[in-house]
């Protein structure tokens, strides 16, 4: 399957970047490389460095690049961005991308196991060479953990009842597709529920495999320290839980005082990093989310170095 992607909130990332001919930048989530071309036609003398964990989506995205030299792929993720660019030679960068979540391709091609509308083998890794997978989190999570990351990671109010089901069809027989855990789900949760059934589980399920969220705060501290003086980062989340992370991130970063209040100056060692560019996150036109369904939940936060 064609690697298709189409870029969200392409020109309010270009613009954010405040991007300099000559400068580094880093596309931490390559995919289908939409971000990334429109980059490097903006850095005719300087270097663009693409990481993903996916290998499907660094290949379709060197194909595409084809016609520029000036790149660097690296499989990996870029939640280990630090060691990635000290192993390329690099100190610091001028600007940084980070466009979160499941790509369309990961989401519509059906032997990757994403998509609650299609049946397929549970799997769910962007990173096809790790070894948890979607059908290892069902088969062997206790109750209370599925349970816990289907409403954490979901915020699925039936999510006991759904552990609760999963649990007991495993005992019969091992969930292995798709569309065993899709049916186990709709028995779970009322048909009045907005959306589609599945739609929460298999967000939440999908962010356990890929570890999503709890490495992303250190990892959104660690871009801001790779970034050189006026460098910026920009982040664009899909879903509550990855804005929260970015936004705290980023009011830490510009520096919190947590001294009580009434002390004559600080003693808190607060550290300023920098400043946010976005006091409210940039949202998608309606032209774009009309054309674009998929970037109606996008949100872009935009952070710079001082």
């Amino acid at each position: 399957m064609e690697f298709n992607h189409k870029p969200v909130l392409l020109n309010e990332v270009i613009n954010g970047l405040n991007i300099k001919p000559d400068g580094i930048y880093v596309d931490g989530t390559l995919g289908g490389a939409g971000h990334s071309i429109e980059i490097l036609k903006n850095i005719p003398k300087g270097l663009l460095i693409g990481i993903d964990r996916d290998e499907d989506a660094l290949k379709a995205a060197k194909e595409k690049l084809k016609d520029f030299q000036n790149v660097k792929y690296v499989h990996g993720n870029h939640d280990d961005i630090k060691e990635i660019l000290e192993d390329l030679g690099i100190d610091r960068v001028d600007g940084i991308l980070l466009d979160l979540g499941v790509s369309s391709y990961q989401l519509d091609e059906k032997n990757r196991g994403f998509s609650y509308m299609q049946d397929a083998k549970l799997d769910m890794r962007m990173d096809k060479t790790q070894k948890l997978d979607a059908e290892t989190v069902v088969n062997t999570y206790s109750e209370q953990e599925l349970a816990k990351i289907i409403y954490e990671y979901g915020e699925e109010k039936f999510s006991r009842r759904i552990a609760k089901n999963i649990c007991e069809e495993r005992k019969k027989c091992k969930i292995e597709t798709t569309s065993k855990l899709v049916e186990i789900i709709e028995k779970s949760v009322p048909l009045k529920n907005n959306g589609h059934p599945a739609k929460r589980t298999f967000q939440a399920l999908r962010i356990e495999v890929n570890d999503e969220i709890k490495p992303l705060y250190n990892c959104i501290e660690d871009c801001i320290d790779c970034l050189k003086p006026s460098g910026r980062l920009c982040v664009i989340t899909f879903h509550s839980l990855e804005d929260r992370a970015v936004k705290e991130a980023f009011v830490q970063a510009q520096g919190v005082c947590t001294c009580p209040p009434g002390l004559p100056y600080c003693m808190c060692g607060k550290v300023e990093k920098g400043k946010i560019i976005t006091k409210k996150p940039i949202l998608p036109s309606e032209e774009e989310q009309e054309e674009n369904t998929r970037s109606r939940s996008a949100k872009l936060r935009i952070f710079e170095k001082s």
